[in-house]
């Protein structure tokens, strides 16, 4: 069976970008396509996760297929494992520098949603088969919108009376959730991460018809097909469901899959047609390490306020001397940008050395 570099490749950029916008100089001083859509909306950084959760979809089917994997219950219980450890790095990553009390401790976020998603997506395509995966899904994506809408029409998609929220505060609490929009609301809260799953299964079944092919032009037009479908169903769908990363809506998540299959579809033409070695190659090295790196990237971000320099912590006064010689976007820009080539560095160390940390 064929693995196409495209799949690599992607999921390179995606980590790239994902450091890219969770490092910035500053975040009061941010290009727009930089910053997530502050409710209903889609920007490009918007796509990033999902891309991430079409990539781990992805990476599960070639595992499976390389282990045969049968759904018994010492393979039900690896993955289970697996998907908690990811879970407890990302509350470890919530905990450190230990700068946060137990009490307002964040409980949920990236890792901890790849984990959950993880587990349950991968106990789906263990028992069910395609026919049955896409059904599933569907029924996930349409019982989600009715639960939503559970809470009545106008406080269905609201900030404040999303049953998201609701759920997260009967379970975990407020003072456990994210308070970034200035209340206690988890844009990885635990009922949105129900669709999340969706994410991965799209990319695990998008990966099995992509290898079904011999040809890479019938793939590419095939991921053409499905990605403008999905959309224009998207799009379509907005009108009576709102695209919504925080709420991961059903529509957000027909529309940036759809999103991911024309950007596959180019890596598939780049990488496996064109093959500009040059170009491609640093994009597989950077998707060598995904989940290591991530988790990497945060640890090093946050350590930076361990250490002062005058009355700045180390990454501010990074940033203040880059804001001396150019504008304050730029300067936030270019702190990211630096971030992305020294973890990339990283990741070239260790592609050369042949060490794949699995998480």
């Amino acid at each position: 069976m064929t693995r196409y570099k495209a799949l690599d490749a992607m999921r390179g950029l995606t980590i790239a970008l994902m450091i890219l916008v969770n490092t910035p100089g500053s975040w009061s001083h941010v290009y727009a396509p930089l910053l997530h859509a502050d409710w209903h909306g889609c920007t490009p950084t918007d796509v990033i996760f999902p891309f991430f959760m079409f990539i781990i979809g992805s990476a599960m089917f070639f595992s499976f297929k390389k282990t045969n994997s049968t759904a018994n219950a010492s393979q039900v219980l690896r993955l289970i494992k697996r998907g908690a450890i990811i879970f407890a790095i990302g509350l470890a990553l919530n905990i450190y520098p230990f700068t946060t009390s137990i009490e307002n401790l964040r409980i949920l976020g990236v890792l901890q949603r790849i984990g959950i998603a993880y587990i349950l997506a991968s106990i789906c395509v263990l028992l069910l088969n395609r026919r049955g995966v896409i059904s599933l899904s569907v029924v996930i994506l349409i019982a989600y919108w009715l639960l939503l809408l559970s809470v009545g029409s106008n406080n269905a998609y609201t900030l404040e009376n999303n049953l998201v929220r609701s759920v997260d505060i009967a379970v975990l609490g407020e003072s456990h959730l994210w308070q970034g929009k200035g209340l206690a609301f988890d844009p990885e809260g635990l009922l949105s991460t129900l669709p999340s799953v969706v994410s991965v299964l799209f990319g695990f079944e998008v990966t099995r018809l992509l290898t079904s092919s011999s040809s890479q032009w019938t793939s590419i037009k095939r991921l053409l097909v499905i990605g403008v479908v999905g959309i224009a169903l998207g799009k379509l769908g907005s009108l009576i469901m709102p695209i919504n990363k925080s709420l991961w809506t059903s529509t957000f998540v027909i529309y940036t899959s759809g999103i991911a299959c024309i950007v596959l579809a180019f890596f598939v033409w780049l990488c496996d047609i064109v093959k500009p070695e040059r170009l491609v190659n640093p994009l597989i090295v950077y998707g060598s390490n995904p989940l290591f790196i991530y988790v990497l990237s945060g640890v090093w971000v946050l350590s930076y306020s361990l250490i002062n320099i005058g009355e700045l912590n180390l990454g501010d006064w990074m940033y203040q001397q880059l804001a001396l010689v150019m504008s304050a976007k730029l300067a936030s820009f270019t702190f990211a940008l630096l971030h992305v080539i020294g973890f990339w560095l990283i990741s070239n160390m260790l592609y050369k050395r042949k060490i794949f940390i699995k998480i």
